[in-house]
């Protein structure tokens, strides 16, 4: 990227955020904080009324307004991915007020660009997990970021599917990520005093109590997700599956922790971490007799235990 570009690309961050960290753009661009200063000092010789302070970071002053933004082709195509995936994987209300932000979008391309999105919309498509049936009502995502935003206490109703049990819960949200076909919110639960896993579309109900809270006090969700992978004792798993099955494995290998696979010789070697090895074990036995356990011990045990259970039943 040629300096320009580069500035002009530091001006559209700057507008992005409130406040915008040297380190920030550093990163981004992958330059030197010495850089950064220049190339910001080059912004303000042009007339961009900035303010600085050192630790903190720079910002534009309130009032300014630049002109419109145009979009690059391959921005503009991008979008319109980001809008697949927005109407499949989010719910009612977020996709929504997506659809609402695209038209905006939409609005200053360039005609050209318009014409690009409209030959390209019906050749980008994104397909739900066939084996997810979303709750009837799942619209809590935006209910959910605004509780967020406000810092302000969240009322669930919430059905436990472990305990087949309907609780009403005051929690304090952290996050929430997407992850195996669903929605989850990380939040400190004041009901069993700790931070909960909640599936978006176990609520029956979501709503915004008057209530704030102190947000600083906890995690950020991705420290929070780090730590936990940290504590979860996850088994690691090595199976040869001989080419032929290996194939109609594709979709089902990433529920039971698929990590890698190589070829070795006529089989294919794959690995998994696992939560547990009783669980790989049946889930193995499916298309045991195509592939062999290289370790660990504990998961040939298991398979015979299961395999002379069988017998045994079926004599």
């Amino acid at each position: 990227m040629n300096r320009i570009d580069r500035i002009s690309a530091i001006l559209i961050q700057l507008q992005s955020r409130r406040v915008v960290k040297a380190s920030d753009i550093a990163e981004r661009f992958n330059i030197s904080l010495r850089t950064v200063y220049r190339d910001v000092k080059t912004l303000e010789e042009a007339g961009i009324p900035l303010m600085g302070e050192a630790g903190v970071g720079y910002s534009i002053m309130d009032g300014y307004r630049l002109p419109p933004v145009m979009f690059t082709r391959e921005e503009a195509t991008a979008f319109l991915t980001a809008e697949k995936f927005v109407e499949k994987m989010t719910d009612t209300s977020t996709m929504k007020h997506h659809q609402s932000a695209m038209y905006k979008v939409r609005a200053i391309l360039k005609t050209a660009e318009k014409d690009i999105l409209e030959n390209l919309d019906g050749s980008i498509e994104v397909l739900k997990n066939r084996y997810h049936k979303p709750a009837a009502n799942t619209d809590h995502i935006q209910t959910i970021l605004d509780s967020i935003a406000q810092k302000k206490l969240l009322t669930l109703d919430y059905f436990a599917a472990h305990s087949q049990e309907a609780t009403k819960r005051d929690v304090e949200p952290v996050g929430i990520f997407y992850a195996d076909s669903f929605w989850h919110l990380i939040a400190f639960c004041r009901l069993r005093s700790d931070y909960r896993d909640f599936r978006v579309d176990r609520m029956r109900k979501a709503v915004i109590a008057d209530a704030s809270y102190n947000h600083s006090k906890h995690p950020t969700l991705k420290a929070y997700i780090e730590q936990t992978a940290k504590e979860k004792q996850l088994e690691t798993v090595l199976i040869r599956v001989d080419k032929e099955i290996a194939r109609h494995l594709d979709y089902q290998k990433y529920y039971s922790g698929f990590v890698s696979d190589k070829a070795v010789g006529n089989k294919i070697e794959m690995t998994f971490l696992t939560r547990s090895i009783e669980s790989f074990a049946r889930w193995f036995m499916m298309y045991g007799d195509c592939a062999e356990i290289v370790k660990p011990q504990e998961l040939i045990d298991q398979v015979k235990t299961i395999a002379a259970a069988i017998v045994q039943k079926n004599k």
